[in-house]
């Protein structure tokens, strides 16, 4: 590793890490060295377990005002395609859940142009009267499209989320935190300064969320470690982030085509955000984007969570890029790899 002296210490001592330290591992960090200090810091923090949650994406609608370049999943209001759940197809999805013994339900729809603020209280309120163990997430894109819509701030609207019975929050939409690439990306979306608002009144409020990243398509490193930097300094404010998750663009047939990057490049950024990210106590693996055996080498290099067996997932498996997996499957790449799996809940804390 050709690293100066000074980072390297940094790195045998465990220390913060300024965001030009960052962009240095980036460009000239060995892979295999960066993967060895993440795992021993992965270790400090969780020792050898690695959680996992059992849940689905609860797709409610496929209608979105928004035309994100990267998306193969919306649909115009008025397509023979669109539509939208009702809430006895919305209980079979959560009772399917149940029964595989899952826990959590991420809301995850399209900025469908008609639905006000009672639409989702009511529906929060339907599933958490209905199914009170439950927990459910939804996310910040959609919480700033319901403001904009209903001409309320971020404040009102989730606090009568929270009141309905909303749980956490996760980190989609984030993309990379930079406007002018996300108005190059995710045109309409709202910016990085209002995905960043939401989470911290979200956090002054008691709700906590998961933060992400999405990379590999337009952004370059510098974009990626200011991305990394915002998240953390919003950690040090409010410590709301339970984790966070960098995932890679999947290009499929999404609009804005391009390369899937490889495993070097994901298991590189995993490492350096488990290094950079030293507020997070957890980093979560993307198994849906780059597969099952990447995922288990990625144990050793920071991560500590392989996120949801996603009993249903459908807007990354439009672009028909998207894998598979399931609990024994887990279980059995974490095994092989000298670790511990164990079921967690929304807030990563492990059951039984």
């Amino acid at each position: 590793m050709t690293l100066p002296s000074n980072l390297l210490q940094k790195l045998e001592e465990q220390t913060r890490l300024t965001s030009e330290d960052a962009l240095t591992l980036f460009e000239k960090g060995d892979l295999l060295a960066l993967g060895h200090f993440a795992d021993l810091y992965n270790q400090s923090k969780n020792g050898n377990t690695v959680g996992y949650v059992v849940d689905r994406n609860l797709n409610y609608t496929n209608v979105c005002v928004l035309r994100c370049k990267f998306c193969a999943f919306r649909r115009n209001k008025k397509d023979e395609d669109a539509w939208e759940l009702s809430y006895e197809e919305i209980n079979q999805k959560i009772e399917d859940l149940i029964a595989h013994d899952g826990t959590q339900i991420l809301m995850q729809g399209g900025h469908h142009p008609d639905f006000k603020l009672d639409y989702y209280t009511n529906l929060v309120g339907h599933i958490k009267s209905k199914y009170p163990k439950i927990t459910i997430h939804a996310s910040p894109p959609e919480i700033h499209h319901i403001a904009h819509v209903c001409k309320l701030n971020y404040h009102d609207v989730l606090s009568a989320l929270k009141e309905a019975g909303l749980d956490s929050i996760p980190g989609g939409g984030a993309e990379i935190l930079d406007d002018p690439l996300r108005q190059k990306i995710s045109s309409g979306k709202c910016n990085s300064a209002q995905w960043l608002e939401v989470f911290e009144t979200a956090h002054q409020l008691g709700i906590q969320g998961s933060a992400t990243m999405m990379f590999g398509h337009h952004e370059n490193y510098a974009q990626r470690v200011a991305h990394l930097q915002q998240l953390r300094d919003l950690q040090d404010r409010t410590q709301g982030f339970f984790a966070f998750i960098p995932w890679t663009y999947v290009p499929g047939n999404s609009p804005m085509a391009g390369q899937q990057v490889g495993s070097h490049d994901y298991l590189k950024t995993l490492a350096i955000s488990r290094l950079f990210m030293d507020n997070f106590k957890n980093i979560q693996i993307s198994w849906l984007t780059q597969g099952i055996k990447v995922a288990q080498v990625a144990t050793q290099f920071g991560g500590n969570d392989l996120g949801s067996t996603l009993l249903e997932e459908n807007v990354l498996r439009a672009t028909g890029g998207a894998n598979h997996t399931h609990v024994e499957e887990m279980k059995r790449i974490v095994s092989e790899m000298g670790k511990s799996a164990r079921q967690r809940d929304t807030f990563y804390r492990y059951l039984n």
